[in-house]
């Protein structure tokens, strides 16, 4: 290791204030990306549509009661089980019209039939500003921020031990990482580490988020209660150990995401750090050179660098997020018949990655990259960048008390 490369020891921030400028980082940072967050779970959690065509109904809808409604008929007829990809009221070759189903209806069935295909538009994203706009419009505004309140809860804690854990790490001279490990690898392992911890810590937190903006009806409160029915439902059948399904896909996730974005930030970091004070004309190390740099200079150096390093490593954990979320989402039913046979999302991760590849190919494992790094590339710069300028400032006053001290 070479003075050049090493890290400074940062003795002169607390442990609260580097908690502070965490908290201060997660909130402006929630605020902003918890509406791509609700358009990427919608994505990965959809059903795959179908591109069969449209067949006949089935003669259990022959007998309909003469005062369903428009809104009942699209929910409880055309929609089976209300997870169909498709309307199943009639094949367009065909003749046949809800009239021939029953009578009764015949009066409403072009306005059923309207009612049921704008629900399939409805229900199914193309893109993210397509459910972003679909969200917006067919469930309010609002919407757009669901899940909003498990993610602060989730994401305090979770910075608080991710970024004081890293920084512990790298820096604490009694850290077996900064004692041991090689610079050029401290960062992979001390971010693997803190990633650990903070997602064992807010696992059934980011459980409880998921299915909440993976809801597509209800709102506010409605959502809320039901998804906590859900959970208590999930932990009565299957016990407190249920919370944590996913944690395994979530390890795959954050784990290596973390490794390579830490990664990759120092190594931005280091490369804009030498474009702004070159190696040949400075004298101390880089994180002096850092440390040397007014407000703004901290801000956009690490701003550029959470963001790079952040979409090059969302991109390349993409297949395991989609893994974790349909895991997550998976609302357990009671079976109708008796059957030892697992579903795809309770397998083991390798298979259940393997059943999305061989089901939907290269598409399916990386479904909603586009959101996912939409999100995590702003987000990571965000809070990257609201945490260095936060310790900078915590540092310069500090220094500031410990000089009027001593004058």
């Amino acid at each position: 290791m070479n003075d050049t490369d090493e890290p400074e020891v940062e003795m002169d921030i607390s442990a609260g204030q580097k908690m502070l400028s965490a908290v201060s980082g997660s909130l402006l940072t929630s605020l902003l990306v918890t509406p791509l967050d609700v358009v990427r779970v919608r994505l990965q959690s959809q059903p795959q549509t179908s591109n069969t065509p449209i067949s006949r109904p089935s003669s259990n809808f022959t007998n309909l009661p003469p005062n369903i409604g428009v809104t009942a008929c699209c929910r409880e007829v055309f929609w089976v089980n209300n997870t169909s990809p498709f309307c199943i009221a009639t094949n367009p070759s065909s003749t046949a019209t809800l009239a021939t189903l029953n009578p009764s209806i015949s009066s409403t069935s072009s306005s059923a039939a309207d009612c049921a295909v704008d629900e399939t538009r409805r229900r199914n994203f193309s893109s993210t500003l397509d459910g972003l706009r679909k969200i917006a419009r067919h469930e309010g505004p609002t919407s757009l921020w669901r899940g909003l309140s498990p993610t602060l809860v989730m994401s305090i804690p979770a910075n608080v031990i991710y970024f004081t854990g890293y920084d512990s790490l790298r820096s604490n001279p009694q850290s077996p990482v900064h004692n041991y490990i090689p610079d050029a690898y401290a960062p992979l392992i001390a971010g693997s580490i803190a990633r650990v911890a903070a997602a064992s810590v807010i696992s059934p937190i980011e459980m409880f988020r998921t299915r909440m903006q993976a809801a597509t009806s209800g709102s506010g409160t409605g959502v809320f209660a039901e998804t906590l029915t859900g959970l208590r439902t999930m932990v009565h059948s299957q016990g407190y150990t249920s919370l944590w399904r996913g944690l395994t896909l979530t390890m795959w996730r954050d784990v290596p995401f973390s490794g390579i974005y830490w990664w990759g930030y120092e190594a931005v970091r280091d490369r804009l750090t030498d474009i702004r004070h070159p190696p040949h004309s400075r004298r101390d190390s880089r994180s002096k050179s850092r440390d040397s740099g007014n407000h703004t200079s901290t801000f956009v150096d690490s701003f550029v660098a959470g963001a790079t390093s952040g979409a090059i490593a969302s991109v390349i954990t993409t297949p395991f997020d989609v893994g974790k979320t349909r895991q997550q989402v998976l609302h357990h039913e009671p079976a109708k018949v008796a059957s030892t046979a697992l579903r795809p999302e309770e397998q083991s991760m390798p298979r259940f990655i393997y059943h999305i590849w061989k089901e939907e190919g290269m598409t399916g494992l990386f479904r909603g990259w586009v959101p996912r790094m939409l999100k995590v590339a702003p987000a990571c710069a965000i809070m990257i960048s609201s945490y260095e300028v936060g310790k900078k400032m915590a540092k310069r006053m500090n220094e500031k008390k410990r000089d009027d001290a001593q004058g």
